[in-house]
């Protein structure tokens, strides 16, 4: 299995740079998944809910075998843990989103791609968009935080392809 993560702020256009990839590596015959960090993260829990992710998604499909996780269901306002997902073994696992190219899974990708649309009020204007005017004050600290989780986990600098959205 080849594992890419596609990471980089939030309203740049990560899902739909994964979804795009995912489309051309099926349309070239791979069994691909997306597996988006969105299904894990919440306001309060941007990126410690990792050992779900790892011992629910990764280690069973680095043994071969097919994982699943329950992700978060906001469809009442607030997080909490929703239907399973099972994770097939694909040919390809992109995991995509914010923290998806973690320092600790460096030496397991087979690529790192960064996406990121340089202006953040224009990130965060689309990240409102995307996620309605009542999240705006999340996402405002969101981004706060991101913006130091990434200047200490290196993501940018240690990405495979640097992606610029315009």
């Amino acid at each position: 299995m080849r594992l890419v993560a596609v990471d980089g702020p939030s309203g740049s256009g990560k899902t739909t740079y994964a979804a795009r990839l995912a489309g051309e590596l099926g349309a070239g015959g791979a069994a691909v998944v997306v597996v988006p960090t969105d299904h894990f993260a919440t306001w309060t829990d941007p990126v410690a809910w990792w050992p779900r992710l790892l011992h629910g998604v990764l280690e069973p499909l680095w043994r071969g075998e097919g994982g699943s996780y329950r992700r978060m269901d906001w469809s009442e306002g607030w997080p909490r843990l929703g239907e399973r997902v099972t994770v097939p073994v694909p040919d390809v696992l992109v995991l995509e989103g914010v923290s998806a190219a973690r320092r600790c899974l460096a030496p397991r990708l087979d690529e790192a791609v960064w996406v990121e649309l340089p202006d953040p009020a224009e990130r965060l204007a689309r990240a409102v968009a995307r996620d309605g005017e009542a999240s705006r004050a999340h996402l405002v600290r969101w981004q706060a935080f991101e913006r130091g989780w990434f200047a200490v986990d290196g993501t940018r600098e240690r990405a495979d392809r640097v992606v610029l959205v315009d």
